[in-house]
């Protein structure tokens, strides 16, 4: 992204995006097999990361916190006293919102062969 003039900014968030993006496809994947890719356009950049597993996407934490994210919804883990608040105190589930923050916009796509997960930055 640097030799594409892109700023310092964008390539930090496409940065931590890749991150995110990777470590969930790794997290979720059915085989060992993960693909990113970055596209150039007069908009920014696209950051696409496919996978062959075609679980769902992880709902972020807090879903209360993210209610425009599109991701779908995921059981409530209740907590020791069939509380669910406890969700929020989770150590994964945050990428997600770090992802919708840093990005333009971003999505997901099923197919038969896996899942993409795409960001623009």
């Amino acid at each position: 992204m640097h030799a594409w003039g892109e700023p310092a900014e964008r390539i930090e968030a496409a940065a931590l995006i890749v991150t995110e993006l990777v470590t969930n496809a790794v997290q979720h994947t059915s085989t060992r097999r993960i693909r990113c890719r970055l596209f150039r356009s007069a908009d920014g950049v696209r950051i696409c990361v496919w996978n062959r597993g075609r679980a769902r996407i992880p709902a972020p934490a807090c879903p209360a916190d993210s209610a425009v994210l599109p991701v779908e919804a995921a059981p409530a883990a209740d907590g020791p006293d069939g509380d669910d608040s406890l969700d929020c105190l989770a150590e994964d589930g945050r990428g997600l919102l770090l992802v919708d923050a840093l990005a333009a916009r971003w999505g997901t796509r099923a197919a038969l062969a896996g899942r993409l997960v795409w960001a623009d930055v």
